[in-house]
């Protein structure tokens, strides 16, 4: 059984699963996130969908570099989790298999490709209390205390 975290299904709501995977990205003390802007501002763990015949592992390096514009190494999966959401970007009910991992930001290799987006590093502290879902702030407490 896979930890939901957040809201629960809303009745009469249609969720289309969407995989995705998300990376803890430690840095000097400080965590690498992304802040999208829109539609509403929040600080995210880098990452994203995964692609149809795409690779966790792949969709990862894509989807950090493209919100970020950092290149990661050494990816480790540290656990998965769900919730329920609605997409506004993708006019969508979504239930998010989250995939989360540990993996360390090595170069900048750009800007954020993603509209809205752009890197943040926050001490470990204040990143905690700044996500956004309960799952992230669950993963990353977890990566804290270690």
């Amino acid at each position: 059984m896979i930890r939901r975290f957040g809201e629960p299904p809303k009745s009469g709501k249609k969720y289309t699963v969407r995989p995705g995977a998300y990376a803890i990205l430690p840095s000097r003390g400080s965590l690498l996130l992304t802040f999208q802007a829109a539609p509403e501002p929040e600080f995210q763990l880098p990452g994203g969908g995964i692609d149809s015949g795409e690779s966790a592992i792949k969709a990862l390096h894509r989807e950090v570099l493209e919100e970020t514009g950092w290149g990661i190494s050494n990816p480790r999966k540290l656990g998965v989790f769900r919730r329920f959401t609605f997409m506004p970007d993708y006019d969508l009910w979504a239930e998010k298999i989250c995939h989360i991992y540990y993996a360390t930001p090595v170069i900048r290799r750009s800007l954020p490709l993603e509209p809205k987006h752009s890197a943040v590093f926050l001490p470990k502290a204040e990143a905690i209390s700044h996500l956004s879902n309960a799952g992230d702030k669950c993963f990353v407490s977890r990566f804290h205390r270690t």
